[in-house]
């Protein structure tokens, strides 16, 4: 789902620009508090470029099968209902740049990631990776912070944010008072851990 309408493209073109500018293949993280719309600006950014795949960093999310039996099913979206180490080495494989790489999606419809879903071609110029935890200081972010070119800080309004988040909830079947604890139990929470690494950003782009 998109949570946020397109964003002008003049606002970071001319970034993007300087950075396909360096002769290699570029890898840039967009970052944020969830319902910034970094999925949609991801997106829009790589629909633009010719040879470039978006890489949502959700399609590391654990199954919930694995959540439950580690009792985090109902904190999906922290820190640790993610395969970091995962998504580390498949970022370090992209970086080598020398095979076609795939990469799982994730799908909203089921809320389970999908394994193989995303291919990233050995030509691909650009890939565009965005998630919450991309600038977080606790291993193994650190790392993969260094896999990435730059990494973008979407920044938008915080009620903003969670009106988006309870209608994306309620339109994945939660029921609006459901939607609301969540945002407060588990996204806003969240949020706030990400604002912190904030300063790390090397640009904020608000929206």
């Amino acid at each position: 789902m998109r949570v946020g309408g397109e964003v002008p493209a003049q606002s970071w073109a001319g970034r993007l620009e300087a950075l396909l500018d360096r002769d290699r293949r570029i890898i840039l993280g967009i970052t944020g508090p969830p319902g910034a719309g970094k999925s949609t600006l991801a997106q829009q950014i790589a629909s633009t470029v010719s040879q470039a795949v978006s890489l949502p960093m959700d399609g590391f999310h654990l199954a919930d099968v694995e959540l439950t039996r580690l009792g985090r099913l109902r904190r999906k979206g922290a820190i640790d209902t993610f395969d970091g180490y995962g998504y580390l080495t498949v970022l370090q494989r992209i970086r080598r740049g020398n095979e076609t790489v795939y990469a799982p999606s994730f799908d909203r419809n089921i809320e389970q990631p999908i394994a193989g879903a995303i291919a990233v071609a050995a030509e691909a110029r650009l890939i565009v990776t965005e998630g919450n935890y991309l600038l977080d200081d606790q291993p193994p972010w650190p790392t993969v912070r260094a896999q990435l070119d730059e990494v973008w800080f979407v920044d938008v309004a915080p009620e903003v944010r969670r009106r988006r988040l309870i209608a994306r909830h309620v339109e994945f079947g939660k029921t609006p008072a459901q939607a609301e604890q969540w945002v407060a139990d588990v996204d806003d929470p969240n949020a706030a851990r990400i604002e912190r690494a904030r300063p790390r950003a090397d640009w904020v782009l608000t929206l």
